[in-house]
């Protein structure tokens, strides 16, 4: 948009105050003249030539340096100030500047649609060619007899053409003194396209549904602090337009998911938030305390159980999109609040999950992207079917030279291979971890997820995992030690984590105990530990929480669950993956932050 290629403040603060000081003296006399909401134009009259020829300046340095300090505190308080007096005055004519509604005919994107005939020079003059838009200011110029506001709405933007000859003298002024950009105007008028080409609303009445107090980021500097970009999301999507796109797409994100597992007979469950004991995963969880009941509860940290207990109750097919909640450390991949997918299918095996994993992807990045080949970061990521499919014990030997099949049952002896093969690429962090695990299913986990992890960058699923990492999962039918489960890794990122469902009640409670008991061990471990220990784990390294067992859970599964398959898989993951996000922050409309200092 032409006028887009301007941006500037109104006036320096001091100009601002002193145009309002002239505007209200001279608006005090004429007060019993705008006693309705709308300040309404004159009748129209053809554009100057002059105006039309000068309706793409560019603003001066000296403009651009007052833009581009705009967002000072001094300079900020002084627009407030001079703002808050704006209000005052209109308030003083009669007219509201915060409205109750306005009347739509169109959105900016269906007039560029709509009018894109129009020649250059050419007006709409049919008395059914009368539109009403409504958006937010982004952009204002006012110079001799011709004045340009850039209207943005949800769809984009548009022009509005605003010339002296359609106005009064003093409509003309109200319009030069009391309009900022940030404002939220509803305007009607005719269409025109300007000799320069542009498609503009030939104003004829508008009207201030909202003013603005605060001056938003200027055009050449923008909001470019990150921190403050996902405090201020509301003002990050004002000056950063591409923002609110990423949300649109997630939205058509989630809307595809659902598509795809209800067209395969998918029902949609509610399952509890706030739970007695926090099960499905393992995860630090959020606790709060309810009054009433005088006890702890939880904030769910996966919604497996209950959505298991549905199968348990009949239902065959269900599925829950919903927020999950994890006591842990913030990074570009970590939000304590995420949202999640879990579906389970009755009857159905971890191979199943497998097929509805591709089709939910490569669905939602066809109706997002069009294409399943895309650009993440720089690398080329091709979502083409059918995808790798390869068990973690190849996975390993294939990046390390280990066969985890031939390292026999000693524990010690297995730690020193890996260390020996491995001491060129192993960070310290690294070895400490090695040297923690407590046997060899954990063993082959910390090799995988150290040097297997990051290089899995095409969508790869990886399967049947140790027992002694899955307490939720079916033991392998042809592999003792391993269980059916499978990990869908992009991008060296897990994406999606599925199983053939555990239905033996009397394994699910061993395995169940023996994770509390070894959660129990840290813990104990943990509190002996020196303060100076303790300061140098990380978040998600601490241990010090309860881990209780889900006794209705396990007295659900008595009464016989179906053989099942389920899948857990991260919709803030796939976000990021089909919108270049780098981050999680970027994906999540309000992140969680640390407090600012």
């Amino acid at each position: 948009m032409e006028a887009l290629k301007v941006w500037s403040l109104t006036a320096s603060p001091l100009r601002q105050l002193l145009r309002l000081s002239s505007s209200s003296t001279s608006i005090c006399g004429r007060r019993s003249y705008h006693s309705s909401l709308m300040l309404r134009c004159a009748s129209a009259a053809s554009s100057s030539s002059n105006a039309a020829t000068a309706e793409t300046p560019k603003p001066s340095g000296r403009n651009r340096r007052a833009a581009s300090s705009s967002n000072s505190t001094s300079d900020r308080e002084a627009i407030r100030s001079i703002r808050l007096k704006k209000v005052e005055e209109l308030r003083g004519q009669g007219v509201e500047p915060y409205a109750y509604k306005w009347d739509k005919s169109h959105s900016a994107n269906q007039l560029q649609e709509i009018y894109k005939h129009l020649a250059n020079g050419e007006e709409s003059s049919n008395e059914s060619d009368r539109v009403s838009i409504a958006g937010r200011v982004v952009a204002r110029r006012a110079f001799g007899k011709l004045a340009f506001l850039t209207l943005r709405d949800d769809s984009g933007t548009i022009q509005l053409y605003c010339e002296k000859e359609r106005l009064s003298d003093e409509q003309f002024e109200q319009l030069k003194a009391f309009i900022d950009i940030g404002d939220i105007l509803g305007a009607s008028g005719s269409m025109k396209r300007t000799e320069k080409g542009e498609l503009s609303i030939c104003v004829s009445s508008f009207s201030i549904l909202t003013k603005s107090l605060l001056p938003l980021p200027d055009k050449y500097h923008g909001l470019t602090d990150i921190d403050k970009r996902y405090r201020q999301r509301y003002v990050d999507m004002i000056a950063n337009p591409e923002v609110a796109d990423v949300f649109r797409k997630r939205a058509k994100i989630v809307s595809e998911i659902r598509k795809t597992v209800e067209s395969s007979g998918y029902l949609e469950v509610e399952t509890p938030v706030l739970q007695g004991a926090a099960g499905g995963a393992e995860a630090r969880p959020f606790v709060t305390y309810h009054n009433s009941l005088g006890r702890d509860l939880y904030l769910r940290i996966a919604t497996e159980l209950h959505l298991k207990r549905m199968l348990v109750g009949g239902f065959e097919k269900v599925y829950e999109i919903g927020r999950i909640f994890r006591n842990e450390g913030l990074s570009t991949r970590h939000n304590p609040e995420f949202t999640t997918i879990e579906m389970y299918e009755a009857f159905s095996d971890y191979q199943s999950m497998m097929d509805m994993a591709e089709l939910i992807v490569t669905g939602c990045a066809m109706a997002v992207n069009g294409k399943l080949t895309i650009d993440y970061q720089g690398t080329e990521i091709c979502l083409e079917r059918p995808w790798r499919r390869e068990t973690m014990h190849n996975l390993v030997k294939e990046a390390t030279g280990i066969d985890f099949n031939e390292l026999g049952e000693d524990l010690g002896n297995a730690k020193d291979t890996v260390l020996v093969a491995l001491r060129d690429v192993l960070e310290p962090k690294d070895k400490s971890g090695i040297g923690a695990c407590s046997s060899l299913g954990h063993l082959l986990n910390e090799v995988f997820e150290v040097v297997v992890e990051p290089k899995l960058v095409q969508p790869t699923f990886v399967l049947d995992y140790p027992i002694e990492i899955s307490p939720l999962a079916k033991p392998h039918r042809g592999n003792a030690g391993l269980t059916e489960r499978f990990e869908l890794f992009i991008c060296g990122r897990e994406m999606a984590n599925a199983f053939s469902e555990l239905t033996d009640p009397v394994d699910q409670r061993r395995r169940l105990e023996e994770q509390v008991r070894q959660h129990n061990a840290k813990r104990s471990a943990a509190a002996s530990e020196t303060p100076e220990q303790n300061a140098k784990k990380d978040d998600d390294d601490d241990d010090s929480y309860e881990v209780t067992l889900d006794e209705d859970f396990l007295t659900a599964l008595e009464y016989g669950m179906p053989p099942a398959s389920g899948m857990g898989l991260g919709i803030d993951r796939l976000v990021m993956l089909l919108t270049n996000s780098a981050s999680i922050r970027d994906v999540i409309a309000f992140p969680v932050l640390k407090v600012q200092q």
